[in-house]
């Protein structure tokens, strides 16, 4: 790897840690949603093997999202958008479907992790844009038991493999129990915290070794891109946060779900290639 093509990725997430801390203090989906289409580009641009580059970038994003969702959960928490009382009872539930994910990362396929990201990003943006506006309550309707424990496997298990954080998958399931939408935000920012903590741990273990890793990777962990993004991603999460907090919460909703088309088409043109 040349002086030339590491200026350019650090310039390069950079730019992306920027986008991804606003993001994620907006919309509470802790970056990953920006960071992984960006760096699976640019490991693309930098040759590295097809066999790890999704895999790379699902497990930076992960490591990342330990510090965007705690700078955003905790921003959120202060405004009292966090369902503290919810996360006691679906944590468990979601640190559990975390883990099972991980331990099939390693064995998927990159072309298949990347397919497995457009897909269900695209079907989220089209729930978020057609779907009827419920109408929102001041007061929790999300399902306990069976159902709240099979939903918080189904989050994380997924989450975890794309590298997303929760709040893609969770946004979207606790507006449709009527969460107010800066709530759900509020919420999901802290989901993903307990969905990137074994996530991170899951990705460094299973990419141990392995030989086609580009130079300051640890597992599939990216180390050079991690030092980048946490501060930038850090301070700008509160920004988004802010914002999320002054804006008409039905733009909100657009934003999210353009964000997730946005990205859905870009991965699903990239893997067709």
């Amino acid at each position: 790897m040349t002086i030339g093509t590491i200026l350019l990725f650090a310039g390069s997430m950079l730019v992306a840690g920027v986008v991804a801390g606003i993001i994620a203090g907006l919309l509470g989906v802790g970056g990953g949603i920006v960071l992984v289409p960006a760096m699976f580009y640019l490991f693309t641009l930098m040759d590295v093997s097809p066999e790890v580059r999704m895999h790379l970038a699902v497990g930076t994003s992960l490591s990342t999202i330990i510090v965007t969702a705690w700078s955003s959960s905790r921003a959120h928490y202060k405004r009292g958008a966090v369902d503290i009382e919810l996360l006691k009872g679906w944590g468990g539930w979601l640190f559990l479907g975390a883990i099972i994910g991980m331990v099939f990362f390693s064995s998927i396929k990159s072309i298949v992790l990347t397919f497995i990201f457009s897909i269900v990003t695209l079907l989220l943006a089209i729930y978020m844009l057609l779907s009827p506006q419920h109408e929102e309550s001041s007061e929790s309707r999300f399902p306990g038991g069976f159902l709240r424990a099979i939903y918080g496997i189904i989050v994380a298990g997924l989450s975890s493999i794309m590298g997303i954080g929760g709040g893609s998958l969770s946004v979207p399931l606790l507006t449709y129990y009527h969460f107010p939408i800066r709530r759900a935000v509020g919420t999901a920012a802290a989901v993903g915290l307990i969905i990137a903590l074994p996530g991170t741990i899951g990705a460094f273990l299973s990419g141990l070794g392995h030989p086609d890793l580009p130079p300051f990777s640890l597992g599939y962990v990216n180390l050079l891109a991690f030092a980048i993004l946490i501060p930038v991603t850090g301070f700008f999460a509160p920004i988004g946060s802010k914002i999320a907090h002054t804006i008409n919460p039905k733009y909100l909703r657009y934003a999210f779900a353009g964000f997730l088309t946005f990205n859905a088409v870009n991965m699903l043109i990239t893997a067709l290639q």
